[in-house]
């Protein structure tokens, strides 16, 4: 972590991201803040709905202070079956509870950075008490900017009334930013007043960079495999249905439930493929990234797994 943040932070990257997967997004932050100076932490994405809205205040607040304000607050709901039975964490009404837990967040750290008398009273959450010896003292740095994960129309919706930005999920194609995800966040934006300048959009597409040719269709096999998985969780269904690949979301579905992971891959075509990822060799990648998301996303979150990672990321980086 100290060596990529270090690293990261020379190059010029703005974010660097932490995913809560295997790791405590949190923790993997901290060190993050301890070896850098300026780039901006952020979660993508911490699960929301696997803590309360004052546990997470505590965390994100203490951390927030120790970087000297560069915390980005990305958080997502995951899905109903994770909730229940991974955390066993109540789940109902995920867009109207994300719209709640945010506004409770941003009544928290009022009270302790603003004086304000904490009563946050809602249909999912209530905060009426902070005695003194549990609130932290003010800091000079303000609450942490909040982005909100969303696929649907009304967790975008959600995102532009009550967040700082919003993150689109990798199977998250360009027809679907302009038709959904921007109308969307439009009408939010609207209901809170503000302007679309004030609000960011952040993509993590799925982005493979292959410098061997003769290595290209392996690196497609394997995001076949990435798209079939993701592709198969009802929750992403409306991407497909916009492109008319309904069924496939059927079909795949089916396949995750008997265990058949390879025949899911094999149901990923080359119009899917290119649909909802990029595949490209390294002097490719800015003219793909430009066709795709050029004038629809603010921010693209790019990820590197290979263990000699950081003088090919570099060299990618400056081509893009």
């Amino acid at each position: 972590m100290a060596d990529r943040v270090r690293a990261a932070e020379a190059a010029g990257l703005d974010c660097v991201w932490a995913a809560e997967t295997t790791n405590d997004p949190f923790l993997s932050l901290a060190l993050a803040a301890e070896h850098s100076t300026s780039v901006s932490l952020g979660t993508g994405i911490a699960v929301a709905f696997a803590r309360n809205p004052m546990s997470m205040a505590y965390t994100t607040n203490q951390l927030q202070e120790y970087s000297g304000g560069r915390v980005v607050l990305g958080m997502g709901s995951q899905v109903r079956r994770h909730i229940e039975k991974r955390f066993s964490s109540p789940w109902s009404h995920p867009a109207a509870r994300m719209r709640e837990y945010v506004l409770a967040l941003r009544a928290i750290w009022a009270s302790w950075n603003e004086g304000a008398t904490l009563g946050f009273e809602g249909e999912f959450y209530t905060h009426t008490l902070m005695t003194p010896v549990f609130a932290p003292h003010p800091h000079s740095f303000g609450p942490p900017r909040v982005f909100l994960a969303a696929v649907g129309a009304l967790m975008n919706e959600v995102a532009g009334e009550v967040a700082d930005g919003v993150i689109t999920h990798g199977i998250c194609t360009s027809r679907y930013l302009q038709e959904i995800i921007a109308p969307s966040v439009e009408r939010g934006l609207a209901k809170s007043g503000r302007q679309r300048d004030e609000f960011e959009v952040t993509c993590p597409g799925f982005i493979s960079v292959v410098e061997d040719p003769s290595k290209m269709e392996k690196a497609r096999n394997a995001m076949r495999n990435q798209v079939g998985y993701y592709a198969s969780t009802p929750a992403y269904r409306p991407v497909l249905e916009l492109h008319g690949w309904g069924d496939l979301q059927t079909e795949l579905y089916a396949c995750s439930k008997k265990g058949r992971w390879d025949e899911m891959a094999r149901l990923i075509d080359d119009e899917v493929l290119d649909t909802l990822t990029i595949v490209c060799a390294p002097d490719a990648l800015a003219g793909e990234v430009a066709a795709r998301y050029g004038g629809l996303v603010d921010r693209i979150n790019v990820s590197w797994w290979r263990k000699d990672w950081w003088p090919n990321v570099e060299r990618e980086l400056r081509a893009l």
